[in-house]
């Protein structure tokens, strides 16, 4: 869509057969069921066709692909060039399967293989072959599971992280990560053995795609880049952020790009950043070194870890700070705290901005705690729950509901085998359920 859509209505409490308490929008109106049936005929009448873009047409995608808007760019220094320009009117056009595509491979052996021909890029194989990334066998796509910085594997790597900061559980205070600039998503593919949640993004570049790799493979990922714009999450969603190699200059723009992870990163949440500057000395990258401690000085994020292994790979590990005690002795006030009325949150077609997003708080005024550990997370009350009186009990109503369906009906009662899916889109999600 190329603008957000309004908010839905908010949710009334109803039943389910299962006499379980529910939440639905409103009932319709024989009225608007009547317009919708207008609109229904209408849309029926709409003859798709192939998006007549020759071969590009297989990997079209609207808002990243409108070659008019993004030559019309004052600028790409900024990567403006990745972020979204959807053009008007909409195209109605369908994108094609790639000649010879095949059902996918199901997971968990996706996660190592897929087929060639589902996504038939080979130029990645060849930027990335001495990194180990991907390699093509016969009819498939490899993936070793190594990486830019993972010389000794991902699972290495992982495992690397724990041993040099034991406060990092992963699958307990660590379940859900941010991995910028993810590559083919190796990362995240292998963290889901430790109960780890990871969105994958990185943008549509000269590495052909990435992120259909990534989605092929049946690892969470999107297409997004730290340009310009915000990304399209909400504050202190992350436990943890992990940049290998990103090639986003954090500490460009004033320090907005990494304002930005500051806000959706959760207060005492981590910042793993292995790159060379944090490792080599040349004047380069010392010089992005001491940039970079400028910066997250001025944040109040300390260094817990830093690091070098056996490859001479290293990585340093900041936290983010759970009270305003330090943001408050700092001499220089910059950058500023955000004004207590901007909605930080709100981030589809934002501005990053410049100034440091403001620490969650109760009704009360009272700083929020760290998440509760997972599993108990999945149905405990979120920190960041709605202040409203009757929030706390939309969200109980809507985790039995979802609790009900999805064991009575979606596993049991629908002729779809859902052992063979893999990725699933949630529409107007609301807490996940």
């Amino acid at each position: 869509v190329s603008d957000p859509l309004p908010p839905p209505p908010r949710p009334l409490p109803t039943r389910s057969p299962n006499n379980v308490p529910v939440s639905s929008t409103k009932p319709v109106s024989k009225t608007t069921a009547a317009a919708s049936d207008v609109d229904l005929n209408v849309s029926l009448d709409i003859k798709w066709e192939n998006c007549q873009l020759g071969p590009l047409a297989v990997d079209y995608i609207p808002c990243l692909d409108n070659w008019k808007a993004i030559k019309e760019l004052k600028s790409r220094r900024r990567m403006e060039h990745r972020e979204r320009h959807c053009p008007k009117p909409s195209p109605r056009c369908l994108a094609p399967l790639p000649i010879g595509y095949k059902v996918p491979v199901h997971w968990p052996k996706s996660r190592d293989m897929i087929w060639y021909s589902n996504v038939p890029h080979p130029k990645l194989v060849e930027y990335k072959k001495e990194q180990n990334w991907v390699r093509k066998s016969g009819d498939y796509f490899v993936f070793p599971g190594g990486g830019t910085q993972f010389k000794n594997g991902v699972r290495s790597y992982i495992d690397f992280i724990r041993k040099t900061l034991p406060a990092i559980k992963w699958g307990k205070n660590i379940r859900v990560i941010l991995d910028v600039g993810c590559g083919v998503a190796s990362f995240g593919g292998y963290l889901l053995d430790k109960d780890v949640i990871t969105m994958s993004f990185a943008p549509k570049d000269e590495h052909e795609s990435q992120i259909q790799f990534a989605l092929e493979r049946g690892i969470p990922a999107i297409l997004s880049v730290i340009g310009t714009q915000k990304l399209t999450f909400p504050d202190n969603a992350y436990d943890l952020i992990h940049c290998a190699r990103c090639r986003v200059h954090w500490d460009g723009d004033g320090g907005k790009p990494l304002l930005e992870l500051n806000r959706v990163l959760k207060p005492g949440g981590y910042f793993i950043w292995s790159a060379t500057p944090v490792y080599r000395d040349d004047e380069r990258d010392s010089k992005v070194w001491k940039s970079m401690v400028a910066l997250t000085t001025s944040l109040c994020w300390k260094i817990v870890a830093k690091t070098v292994d056996s490859t001479g790979v290293g990585l340093v590990i900041y936290q983010k700070p759970s009270s305003y005690s330090c943001y408050k002795q700092r001499k220089e006030k910059l950058p500023p705290l955000c004004e207590q009325k901007t909605n930080q949150n709100v981030s589809w077609y934002e501005p990053l901005s410049y100034c440091i997003s403001r620490l969650p708080v109760d009704r009360m005024g009272n700083l929020l705690r760290w998440s509760t550990p997972w599993p108990q997370r999945l149905s405990s009350k979120p920190p960041s729950l709605p202040s409203e009186p009757d929030a706390e009990d939309i969200f109980i109503e809507d985790t039995k509901h979802w609790a009900a369906l999805v064991s009575e009906v979606y596993l049991d009662g629908l002729a779809i085998s859902l052992g063979r899916i893999r990725n699933v889109m949630d529409m107007n999600a609301g807490y996940g359920g």
